[in-house]
């Protein structure tokens, strides 16, 4: 997977980006990242990549040139349209869902706003995505790119050394993950449950299983709607007091 970050601070993407699980995949080779200064691609001489928005108003608006500019220089050798996600708080917001989709591709080319925004026709003429992590406003778009590609990332074969990790952590199913403990078996007075002592796994799973359903209940139940759940899960959820009906093709 190689990740294009349209940019005004490549830094800021190198540096978030090359660090930790996404760095190491980089140095396996799993992972690629170009971190594309727009600013050389303004034919300023002082490097300008914004101008006063038509029409007035505050703020100032990026010019479509440079990005247009950036944007061809690296899809030249490309051999096939990449996907362009553009990080707005107008756009969809951001789900486990659509990192599985974006993990799918070879190649995504992130574009990074700032300012008041981006000039509309180049968004028009390359972007196929419009994605927000959420219902607030940044100064630029490169924390949410950081925070989506990290999320991608996990998701391509190879980055996390444990193989399951991706599947069975949290939005694993549409529900939150299951309570996680660790020594000592005593902490503040507070034990470890006695099921995850035991040694049973059946029991450890069903524990798992169900605790996790619980903490999406009480934290998160708009998820349950469209969780994929058992017959088994229904009953447990009734029996806390649930009453709704997931979609019906969710059930299994």
């Amino acid at each position: 997977m190689k990740f294009h970050v349209l940019t005004l601070f490549p830094e800021m993407i190198r540096q978030g980006f090359g660090t930790s699980v996404t760095g190491r995949a980089m140095k396996n080779g799993l992972l690629a990242l170009n971190a594309v200064d727009i600013r050389e691609y303004s034919k300023d001489k002082h490097k300008h990549v914004d101008d006063y928005p038509y029409g007035g108003g505050a703020g100032m608006v990026m010019q479509p040139e440079p990005i247009g500019l950036a944007y061809a220089d690296i899809t030249k050798d490309m051999q096939k349209k990449p996907r362009v996600i553009y990080v707005t708080p107008q756009g969809s917001v951001f789900r486990q869902s659509m990192a599985e989709e974006f993990a799918r591709e070879d190649e995504l080319i992130f574009l990074c706003g700032h300012y008041e925004g981006v000039d509309e026709r180049i968004l028009e003429e390359i972007v196929t995505d419009y994605v927000s992590i959420g219902d607030y406003v940044l100064t630029g778009g490169e924390l949410p790119a950081l925070v989506m590609m990290d999320a991608i990332s996990r998701l391509v074969p190879g980055v996390l050394n444990n193989e399951d990790s991706a599947e069975f952590e949290s939005f694993h199913d549409n529900l939150l993950e299951h309570p996680h403990y660790t020594r000592p078996v005593e902490y503040h007075g507070k034990r470890v449950p006695d099921v995850l002592l035991s040694g049973h796994h059946e029991n450890i799973d069903r524990w798992r299983r169900e605790q996790s359903l619980k903490r999406t209940l009480e934290r998160r139940p708009d998820l349950l709607e469209t969780a994929v759940l058992t017959s088994k899960d229904l009953e447990y959820l009734q029996s806390l007091g649930w009453n709704h009906s997931p979609v019906s093709e969710n059930v299994k």
